[in-house]
């Protein structure tokens, strides 16, 4: 089984930035799509933004230009660089990974608080 291992998440002002990371262990497994979800008190979980083995991304409109996803394959670890960031962005970040063992799996990490004020 595939362990995700969140980190980066805190406190930060208006406008600023947090780089998260994600970090996947485990033997025998391709990971498939990474990506990162969020859910604020009261609501439910979305998606922020994901990326396939190939590079090719998806993004929650509400972070289209502010959010940068990026995957590094080598070391199983998935990136989400937060810009411009907005109190609305205040929520538990998620990882997630989409992994092939012998059959298709769907892990989730242990989340990391992300804080924004204003």
């Amino acid at each position: 089984q595939v362990q995700l291992v969140e980190s980066g998440g805190g406190l930060v002002q208006a406008g600023g930035s947090l780089r998260l990371s994600c970090a996947a262990s485990g033997s025998s497994f391709t990971i498939n799509v990474m990506g990162w979800y969020r859910q604020a008190p009261g609501k439910q979980r979305e998606l922020v933004a994901a990326i396939s083995s190939g590079g090719g991304t998806n993004y929650a409109d509400s972070v289209k230009g502010r959010f940068t996803i990026s995957r590094d394959n080598a070391k199983n670890t998935v990136y989400l660089e937060m810009n411009s960031l907005k109190p609305e962005d205040t929520a538990v970040y998620y990882c997630n990974a989409q992994y092939y063992s012998g059959r298709s799996y769907f892990q989730w990490g242990q989340g990391t608080q992300v804080t924004v004020s204003s």
